[in-house]
């Protein structure tokens, strides 16, 4: 055979080239063969693709991973609202295999590494829900704006009524009310003490500190209330020591404590509403169904009292509202609440008027948070909240025709279909309750707050100003309105504002937010005038009048409230502090 290469482009027989001859039946055949088998080859790698890429049918969005990440999280039945937007998993590059391994090596190294990227894939996971968790992150330019409206209420105060319990602030000069009595007890320095603290208003708050050391005097011949004494006296001074350290607020509420102990000398032991400071003589007021003391007043001083025996190490404070617990317990209840008139002398209940509203509405507030100020022990108030908060629900609660939730009030067996401003509170009351006691009911529970708290904002917004009246009716087509003028009035009042954020804290709805924002706006629009913050006298109309009032509870409980709404959830936690009725923070004792 011939060593010459032969050429590969002809057909060859032994050898021999052969002629180039038109396509034979046979290699047609045989180029179908030809095409059948590259058919099945793409086949087979499209079902090899199928069978070994990694399988994500079984993944879900991080949208679903968070919701059910909080339902199992939340075991006591509140799970956080899902992120608004999605987050975006960052992709991982895969290291190519290298060429000179051997084939088991290859599969054991990408065993391995599906093993690490599941692991990694997992805390990233866990890693994203705790920053979406962390939905309570501050919005800076929102609470900012609030400091700074505490910074023109402060210094409008002291520029114009220093010393004074409130301020004017269109006729700038200084106001007192008479449940201060006459003289100047300087009621805005002590309400605003711990605001000033929690926003960082370090020179306004020393200021404030010094006119307590020096100048603070309660000798005085003048007849106050024992209720706005202790909320405002003895929760503001205790609350600026638990923030502060500094003693003269302990040693300055304990003056006050020791001022208001005369009027708990009754047959009964449950206190007088108005006390003499210099000559310890009490009396009620005129007014209160013969004679009788008010529930939300004899009713609101357990958080107080017990924080000032536990600091002083003196327990008389604390005897005194066990012994009107006792008195409470052993009372009947009709349809298993409590009206708001008790005679201190007889023990008997006076007018069968039943309200979460004015004279009614802090006294089931602190049941619920002395149960929570002992860290969850005083399992006896929590008793008495929980079925205090079913006859609630059961008799006081109501639903509109256009579906709005709200609290009516009970005279006797005749349903009044009225809510006050002051109720508004108790939509934060019952979505504190339902966060902390988890039970079959905490869902309703929740509910309940959270149609309390929509109500309380279109009473708001159904308004000309965008602010809530002092009350509010339910009566034909007109819902969650008024008419009467005594009623159209705003008074500067805290409650929508406290309810909003307490469920903001518990939910992180950011429509609490949202809602709060708003109420900033109506604020600085209608109640702000050059000498700080007025009241309004009718809220239905764009051009009120004002009331030419700065309350002191704007500064202690408004602003407060519309602040921490914008802060980070660590900025007085829940876990750790609970707040009186004026929204002085009390720390939980252990």
């Amino acid at each position: 055979m011939s060593s010459q290469q032969l050429p590969t482009h002809q057909k060859y027989v032994n050898g021999a080239p052969q002629a180039a001859y038109g396509k034979s039946p046979r290699r047609s055949m045989g180029e179908k063969h030809v095409v059948f088998v590259v058919f099945f080859a793409f086949l087979l790698i499209c079902f090899g693709a199928f069978v070994f890429v990694p399988d994500f049918r079984d993944r879900v969005s991080i949208d679903e991973a968070y919701r059910r990440w909080s339902q199992a999280q939340a075991g006591d039945g509140l799970a956080l609202q899902p992120p608004k937007l999605p987050l975006v998993q960052p992709v991982r590059p895969v290291k190519p295999v290298d060429s000179t391994t051997k084939p088991a090596e290859t599969e054991t190294k990408r065993d391995a590494n599906k093993r690490d990227i599941a692991v990694e894939t997992k805390k990233e996971a866990s890693q994203t829900k705790v920053v979406e968790h962390n939905a309570g992150r501050e919005d800076t330019e929102k609470k900012q704006k609030v400091r700074e409206m505490m910074k023109f209420a402060w210094d409008s105060y002291v520029q114009y009524a220093w010393g004074a319990n409130e301020l004017k602030p269109i006729s700038k000069r200084s106001h007192t009310a008479n449940i201060f009595g006459s003289t100047g007890l300087g009621a805005t320095i002590i309400d605003g003490l711990d605001t000033l603290h929690i926003m960082g208003l370090m020179d306004e708050f020393k200021r404030a500190r010094d006119w307590v050391d020096k100048d603070l005097n309660f000798d005085l011949g003048d007849t106050i209330s024992v209720f706005e004494a202790n909320i405002r006296f003895v929760g503001g001074l205790l609350s600026a020591y638990a923030l502060s350290g500094d003693e003269i607020f302990k040693k300055k509420a304990k003056e006050v404590g020791d001022k208001l102990l005369p009027a708990f000398n009754t047959p009964t032991g449950i206190p007088l509403g108005l006390i003499n400071f210099k000559s310890g003589s009490g009396r009620n007021w005129g007014w209160a169904s013969g004679g009788c003391s008010i529930l939300a007043e004899f009713g609101t001083l357990h958080l107080e009292f017990v924080y000032l025996s536990k600091i002083t190490g003196d327990p008389i404070f604390y005897d005194k509202v066990k012994k009107i617990r006792e008195v409470l317990k052993g009372l009947d209840k009709p349809n298993g609440l409590y009206p708001l008139y008790l005679h201190p002398r007889t023990g008997k209940w006076g007018q069968q008027h039943l309200s979460m509203g004015a004279m009614g509405d802090s006294f089931y507030e602190y049941l619920i948070k002395a149960w929570l100020q002992s860290g969850k022990k005083d399992s006896e108030a929590r008793e008495m909240y929980e079925s205090s908060a079913d006859a609630i629900v059961k008799h006081l609660v109501k639903q509109s025709p256009g579906g709005l939730t709200y609290f009516a009030d009970m005279k006797s067996s005749r349903v009044e279909h009225k809510m006050d401003h002051l109720a508004c509170f108790g939509g934060g009351m019952l979505g504190l309750g339902a966060h902390t006691i988890p039970n079959d009911k905490s869902t309703r529970m929740m509910e309940v707050a959270e149609g309390i708290a929509n109500t309380c904002h279109e009473s708001y917004i159904r308004t000309a100003t965008r602010i809530g009246p002092e009350a509010f009716r339910f009566e034909g087509s007109s819902e969650a309105m008024t008419s009467r003028p005594n009623e159209k009035v705003y008074l500067l009042r805290p409650e929508t504002f406290e309810t909003y954020f307490v469920l903001w804290r518990l939910t992180h709805n950011q429509k609490y937010r949202d809602w709060a924002w708003d109420a900033v706006q109506a604020l600085e629009k209608h109640c702000r005038v050059d000498g700080g913050y007025s009241g309004l006298r009718d809220v239905y109309n764009p051009n009120s009048a004002k009331d030419d009032v700065q309350q002191s509870f704007f500064l202690a409980e408004s602003l407060k409230y519309l602040y921490l709404i914008f802060c980070d959830d660590s900025v007085i936690s829940l876990d750790k502090w609970v707040f009186n009725t004026e929204a002085h923070p009390l720390p939980v004792l252990n």
